[in-house]
């Protein structure tokens, strides 16, 4: 019996022990779509939300209108920054902690990121309090517009912390797996946005008409709500992380554990608002026609990223804990099924507009020359979708490998193609369709560049 003894042990110590968190061992496309689906319905109400501030402002006159436009890069720049790339970086760091089992250090992370978050918000508020008028009069505004413009952009950039804690507080619950308490708070966000923004805006239910002001109180009192929501979720000890203040110190390789990731995936944001910029100003040397036309196109990829958002976000946690795993095989199977799923859904949108394009232009405009540009713009640039879906996706999903470094170099690529390339053919006297399908391949050249980026690219140590 005493021989017996140590033999019958053995097997039962040799049994691995089972994997903490799910994501780690479920199929990948079921439990992708299970993560996105939240995120989609999130970006939606994001995205429903501009459609109906645009709505109400167009109910204070043509210079509010014209003011928010000279506003929306610089916003879109803060949330996309906030949420996309720093927020990567965020979830990256928290996702890799777990899956290698370290929940104390995952607990330190979440810290440190909201001292990211905070930080970054305060250094856009003084910028844009600073010289948001220099750059308003940079991209044209003047007179009534610009000062349209200056109202909306003060009280909007004056809560610009509350918006980086938000996106980051939501990045630190993400990158524990749990997508539906984000979401559930982006969407209150939204809604009590637009509820506020309209009623202060407008001078609703008896209230005061605060004009662009009250529109902006409305998203600073919603993401400062949000933000406290958040904050009170992860410190109630709620989620899936027991933050300790009280033992907290400041710990160098915990703020590069984030920005290896974010600092340099920030760039992407700066890169598409820059293409964006650049091929406006370019098209707007064609007339009114052919820029609307385009804005009918863009206002479509506008609705189109939070598809693209949602695989992206819902890979990384997957791909975080499978790296901090050591589970590198998994983590790549991920990346492609994310990217896979992403060009599939936004490329059928592609294609759909390209080949009946009125689909979508008719429900804005009737205008013969507006018309003739927007299905000119998707006959060249509307198969080109799936492969920008493609490569945002793959952004994201290199980003859990703490690997962005290929994929900022793929938007670096595009957005030298549409800037020199647009410069080229507007001087050249090419007709406006030549630019539409030199997007369309620029897209195209941005989502094959970013898969090989990935594919060339070691993950792992």
């Amino acid at each position: 019996m005493t021989m017996d003894a140590p033999l019958d042990m053995r097997p039962a110590a040799a049994v691995p022990s089972t994997p903490a968190n799910a994501l780690l061992t479920s199929p990948i496309l079921p439990t992708l779509l299970k993560l996105a689906l939240p995120n989609g319905i999130a970006m939606a109400g994001t995205t429903l939300v501009a459609v109906a501030e645009t709505s109400y402002i167009g109910r204070l006159g043509t210079e509010p209108l014209a003011g928010i436009a000279l506003v929306f890069p610089f916003a879109m720049l803060t949330q996309m920054m906030s949420a996309g790339a720093m927020g990567g970086g965020v979830t990256s760091a928290i996702s890799r902690a777990l899956g290698a089992g370290d929940r104390d250090r995952a607990a330190t992370l979440a810290l440190h990121a909201a001292m990211i978050g905070a930080c970054a918000g305060l250094i856009f508020t003084v910028t844009m309090l600073a010289f948001g008028r220099t750059f308003y009069t940079m991209l044209g505004g003047r007179g009534g517009v610009l000062e349209q413009a200056m109202q909306y952009s003060h009280v909007l950039f004056s809560g610009a912390i509350a918006i980086w804690l938000v996106n980051t507080l939501a990045s630190v619950v993400r990158g524990t797996g749990d997508m539906r308490i984000p979401s559930a708070a982006l969407i209150g966000v939204a809604v009590i946005q637009v509820a506020v923004g309209g009623a202060l805006g407008l001078g609703l239910f008896g209230l005061p008409q605060f004009g662009m002001r009250g529109v902006a109180a409305g998203q600073f009192a919603a993401f400062t709500l949000g933000a406290a929501f958040l904050a009170w979720y992860l410190f109630s000890g709620r989620s899936r992380l027991i933050l300790r203040v009280k033992s907290f110190t400041f710990q160098r390789d915990m703020f590069i554990d984030i920005l290896k990731v974010g600092a340099i995936a920030c760039l992407s944001p700066l890169q598409s608002v820059l293409t964006i910029l650049i091929f406006t100003k370019i098209l707007a040397g064609f007339g009114t026609e052919t820029l609307a036309g385009y804005g009918m196109g863009s206002r479509l990829e506008f609705l189109l990223i939070p598809i693209t958002f949602a695989f992206g976000v819902a890979s990384v946690p997957m791909i975080g804990m499978a790296m901090g795993a050591g589970l590198v095989a998994r983590a790549r199977r991920v990346a492609w099924t994310a990217g896979a799923a992403a060009f599939l859904t936004v490329g059928f949108v592609g294609l759909i507009v390209a080949i009946k394009p009125m689909l979508w232009v008719s429900l804005f405009t009737s205008d013969p020359g507006v018309t003739a540009a927007a299905n000119a713009y998707f006959a060249w640039a509307g198969p080109g979708f799936g492969f920008f879906g493609l490569g945002v996706c793959l952004y994201f999903s290199s980003q859990g490998a703490a690997r962005v470094g290929g994929p900022v170099l793929a938007g670096t690529l595009r957005l030298l193609l549409v800037a020199v390339g647009g410069w080229w053919l507007a001087s050249s006297g090419a007709p406006a369709w030549t630019l539409f399908a030199l997007v369309g391949g620029a897209m195209v050249v941005f989502g094959l560049t970013t898969a090989l980026s990935v594919r060339l690219t070691r993950w792992g140590k």
